[in-house]
């Protein structure tokens, strides 16, 4: 069976960037058709929220829902490596601004975002698969597939929120290299049982490998008294440790960190490891004829400081706008309005994240408990998704500054 739909914005992928996207264009007065490949709710992560994304929920009329889920709460990023320790609050950042977030499983999260969209008005459609993109006269015309037959969604706009999916940017080759190394993530939940007194469940603890700087875990608590644990590293080193499986290699690596395997000394491992390998991704172009892409369809960075969610938001919030003048007949730079402030938080991120595997963004933050506390404000502010805030030093210039306050605290 084929069919034809019509809509104002046809929207692939019904993650957290679709969603609010939707949900915003919904306010805004145009129809939306959201297109999805899987069955809500399924497994994701990101499950580490940073406060900035609670601005984007607010504005999009799903934060009640978020806020009354019950998810565990989140105030601040501990850092652990070889017994030294440091936590940032978010309450005591440069920017102002939200402070708190959740730490959640994404299966029920995007759920409840999905479903919100789906309340307020969006034609959600799941067992989709988006299988050609075409430019026409008036919009665009996406063809799909499902269950149920073949058909058609002709559209004035199109948004990609396909996650690490990249429909378009596989349709349209606008896939480009990453110059970072192969990295690679081995990952799964646990019923912890950790009965450290000290262990702050209301932060996600990042811990650095004792011999490989480069080599880092995290540990994010839920609040049904499970975590979810990864490792991350070179794909190469990662998977070059005894045990054939990825089981057996998760577990070494975490038995080969004092302080984590302490913690989890009495966890039980239920649920099956996955991997995810060479996750970094980057774009010709985040936008063309009747497209724009948001989050991780467009450029995915690393999971070190859990800044997709929010880079995903901010991309819906950016590109919801600039549609909505579109839409109503305005002619819109699509590069002021929407690439390049969006690429501006995700430089700041970028030069953070590099700064950690070079080693001086660890430099900095475990030598934080002496360094001024503005410095320390300024990074905190960033760490909880502040990452467009011009006000701040450490997004209007990044790069050189991170370095000079790495030699500082070397010199300390």
């Amino acid at each position: 069976m084929s069919n034809e739909l019509k809509t104002d914005v046809a929207i692939i992928g019904a993650g957290p960037a679709g969603a609010v996207a939707a949900a915003l264009l919904i306010r805004y007065g145009h129809r939306v058709t959201v297109l999805e490949r899987e069955s809500f709710p399924r497994f994701s992560i990101g499950e580490s929220l940073l406060p900035q994304s609670m601005a984007y929920l607010e504005e999009a009329g799903m934060l009640p829902a978020v806020q009354q889920a019950g998810f565990q709460h989140k105030n601040g990023a501990a850092f652990e490596a070889d017994g030294r320790y440091f936590a940032f609050d978010f309450s005591d950042k440069l920017s102002s601004g939200w402070a708190t977030t959740y730490q959640v499983k994404r299966a029920h999260f995007d759920k409840i975002l999905a479903d919100e969209a789906a309340r307020q008005g969006a034609d959600i459609r799941y067992g989709q698969t988006i299988t050609s993109f075409t430019e026409t006269a008036d919009g665009v015309a996406l063809g799909f597939e499902g269950q149920e037959g073949s058909g058609v969604v002709r559209a004035r706009f199109c948004l990609d929120a396909s996650g690490f999916g990249r429909v378009l940017p596989k349709l349209l080759d606008l896939d480009r290299p990453s110059d970072w190394p192969v990295r690679q993530a081995l990952f799964t939940h646990v019923v912890d049982h950790i009965d450290d007194r000290n262990f702050d469940r209301d932060k996600i603890l990042i811990t650095v490998h004792p011999q490989h700087r480069d080599v880092w875990f995290w540990l994010i608590p839920f609040a049904d008294g499970t975590c979810s644990l990864g490792v991350v590293g070179e794909a190469e080193l990662v998977q070059g440790v005894p045990g054939g499986e990825d089981a057996a290699k998760l577990r070494y690596w975490v038995s080969s960190v004092p302080n984590l395997s302490r913690l989890l000394a009495g966890a039980e491992w239920p649920l099956p490891i996955r991997r995810l390998t060479g996750y970094s991704a980057k774009v010709s172009r985040l936008w063309g004829g009747g497209f724009a892409l948001l989050g991780n369809a467009g450029e995915f960075l690393d999971p070190i400081f859990s800044s997709g969610v929010t880079i995903a938001l901010k991309s819906s919030f950016l590109a919801a706008a600039a549609l909505d003048r579109h839409l109503r007949g305005e002619t819109v730079d699509w590069q002021t309005a929407f690439a390049a402030p969006l690429a501006r938080g995700i430089e700041t991120f970028r030069h953070f994240v590099e700064a950690w595997y070079t080693g001086d963004l660890q430099d900095i933050i475990f030598h934080a408990g002496r360094a001024e506390p503005k410095i320390r404000q300024m990074i905190c502010a960033v760490l909880a998704g502040y990452a467009w805030d011009e006000d701040n030093p450490l997004v209007a210039r990044p790069g050189p500054r991170l370095a000079a306050i790495a030699e500082l605290a070397r010199a300390a």
